[in-house]
């Protein structure tokens, strides 16, 4: 009886895609054949068709095999072709930034660094001071740990420390704490991936649109400098939430059981290995970040230094670690594997997606398409109507809903996409301070689970459950938009300008 149940809900599933598929079909047939309106050239008719079917089969269906059929839709526009699609797409050096990124970070997570840090966090003696003090550390280990890692890889690395956390504590499904560490991980592991463009899809995306629409740059030093403070006032709000509003029973929690203390000792010391990998590490980071911060220099030698390493690009540094673990050898292994960091490290759905939307971006933005002045004149009216603080307001309540009950990657392309041309036509907004807070506010979503896997994953785990997930959740959000909103475009504007 239940597989028969099984089997039905499997083909009821199977058809409502099949009718997707076919809609999504009917919608770029009809953009192809219909005339376009005016100021549209016809193949910007064809491009915005795709955009919409290719959004609807995302939203819908999943990022996989539509990602595939975007590339082979945008093949088919007359004034693009394929070799086009290719070179904007697989060879866009995004594309191989994040692919570069997730072999590279990989390398690190499968050292015991990542533990380490995250029990050294919850085994301290400041957090076994009160349930507060320990809450509090192990959200923040997440967030610390979250800012340089994948977030579905650190959600799932951190799972079995919180469920040992658990059987120390001798907490049960049910229990209102234990449902808070549950929500608290979910929460933190989405916002450290907006704090940060390091082993994060999320706001690169944003940032590739906002390039793409405008020919500027936001480096990854300007949106980190407006990210993590307003990260940071993020999480005092979402522990405040937790404090007051959920306010958990922390009566019989024993945080001094000699566990805790075992668990610490049981974190073997580093090899020398692990210590290389740590120190490669630091090291790309530093050729990240420090670029931004010092090719300005008034000191001729260290702005040259830093403005030629600038100049190679995001995709240099995590390549050139790669080739650093590479050759590096412990034990007579190479520190990474590339068979194990291309298959085990690196999301494929997630980069076939960003590729997809990366020559989706360029298309839009081609001159010869058209469709970003058609765009623009479109909603200029809307936009010459609203004060610059109800458009910045309006722009993030839409990343902010949309992230919560879908796909973070198809709220981090499609708000830009329709935010910078309308702040542009405004003229009273900063594109570049929009694009940062979408792409952060995009990266948040945690109330439902289409917005992330770990997020359906934490909502039948028994630990907690959808319904308080979807309740925080909406309550985080709302926080979130006016966090960024009111706080967060203001340091992103001063910071961009």
């Amino acid at each position: 009886m239940d597989e028969s149940k099984e089997k039905k809900k499997l083909m009821t599933k199977n058809e409502k895609q099949f009718i997707f598929t076919i809609i999504a079909i009917l919608i770029m047939l009809i953009f192809f054949l219909a005339p376009a309106p005016a100021n549209l050239s016809a193949d910007g008719m064809k491009v915005l068709g795709i955009f919409i079917a290719i959004l609807f089969l995302w939203i819908t269906i999943g990022i996989g095999w539509p990602s595939l059929l975007c590339l082979l839709a945008l093949a088919l526009v007359p004034s693009l072709g394929m070799d086009y699609v290719l070179k904007n797409s697989f060879g866009n050096s995004t594309f191989a930034f994040l692919l570069f990124t997730f072999m590279f970070t990989y390398a690190f997570s499968q050292t015991g660094y990542v533990r380490k840090i995250a029990l050294g966090f919850v085994t301290s003696k400041f957090a076994r001071k009160s349930p507060w003090r320990f809450a509090f550390c192990f959200f923040a280990a997440v967030i610390i740990i979250g800012l340089f890692m994948s977030p579905s890889v650190l959600y799932f690395v951190i799972l079995p420390i919180l469920e040992e956390i658990y059987n120390i504590l001798g907490l049960k499904k049910g229990d209102k704490y234990a449902s808070m560490l549950m929500i608290g991980l979910v929460f933190c592991t989405s916002l450290s991936s907006g704090m940060t463009p390091i082993a994060h899809v999320f706001p690169v995306l944003s940032m590739n649109v906002y390039q793409s629409l405008t020919g500027a740059t936001i480096n990854y030093g300007q949106y980190m400098l407006f990210a993590i403070p307003t990260g940071i006032l993020i999480f005092a709000a979402m522990m405040l939430v937790f404090r007051f509003l959920m306010n958990p029973s922390t009566k019989g929690l024993n945080l001094q059981s000699n566990e805790f203390d075992k668990m610490k000792k049981e974190i073997p010391t580093a090899t020398q290995g692990e210590k290389t990998i740590l120190g490669v590490f630091i090291f790309v980071i530093a050729l990240w970040i420090l670029p931004s911060l010092l090719k300005g220099s008034s000191v001729a030698w260290i702005s040259n230094l830093f403005t030629w390493i600038d100049d190679f690009g995001t995709a240099m540094p995590p390549l050139l670690g790669i080739i650093l673990l590479s050759i590096f050898k412990y034990e007579k292994k190479p520190l990474i594997s590339l068979n194990d960091a291309m298959v085990k490290g690196v999301s494929w759905p997630s980069i076939i997606m960003v590729s997809a939307t990366l020559v989706l971006g360029a298309a839009m933005t081609n001159s010869d398409i058209g469709l970003t002045t058609f765009l623009s004149s479109s909603i200029q009216p809307i936009t010459n109507g609203l004060a610059p603080i109800l458009l910045i307001l309006l722009f993030a309540l839409w990343a902010g809903l949309q992230s919560n009950v879908s796909s973070h990657m198809v709220t981090a392309q499609l708000v830009p996409t329709i935010a910078v041309p309308a702040a542009l036509a405004s003229g009273s907004i900063s594109a570049a301070a929009i694009t940062a807070i979408i792409g952060l506010i995009a990266s948040t979503g945690s109330a439902a689970p289409p917005a992330m896997p770990y997020v359906a994953v934490a909502g039948s785990s028994g630990w907690t459950d959808s319904s308080k997930l979807l309740k925080y959740g909406f309550l985080m959000m709302i926080i979130i938009i006016l966090i960024a909103s009111f706080i967060g475009y203001p340091i992103a504007n001063s910071i961009m300008s």
